[in-house]
């Protein structure tokens, strides 16, 4: 129990966080949108991992935390130069309007 309240109430609320960043996921044509459900999916499995590490007493859960918050924090200054640049050149950062790869 982390002060209290039970474990299980943890996992609910990263599983719904999990799920509403899947679904803006799916649903969300905005690139920048899209980028911070992504990072709404990431939050729900540190506090997973938190959970799951207090619940068995090992630190392993708050490691990986430290691992997923370096990789986004990356994939975040990364991210926002590539949706600047493709502002820039296509005026859009809407998914469907992005073909740059296409050949």
């Amino acid at each position: 129990m982390l002060h209290g309240v039970p474990t299980s109430f943890y996992f609910a609320l990263s599983g719904a966080l999990f799920t509403i960043g899947a679904i803006g996921v799916i649903t969300r044509r905005n690139a920048i949108v899209v980028f911070m459900c992504i990072e709404l999916m990431l939050n729900g499995v540190n506090l997973t991992f938190i959970a799951a590490g207090n619940m068995l007493g090992s630190v392993d859960g708050m490691i990986f935390v430290f691992f997923i918050m370096t990789v986004a924090a990356a994939e975040a200054a990364i991210g926002l130069a590539i949706f600047v640049l493709l502002f820039r050149l296509r005026g859009s950062v809407n998914l469907d309007e992005i073909h740059l790869l296409k050949g």
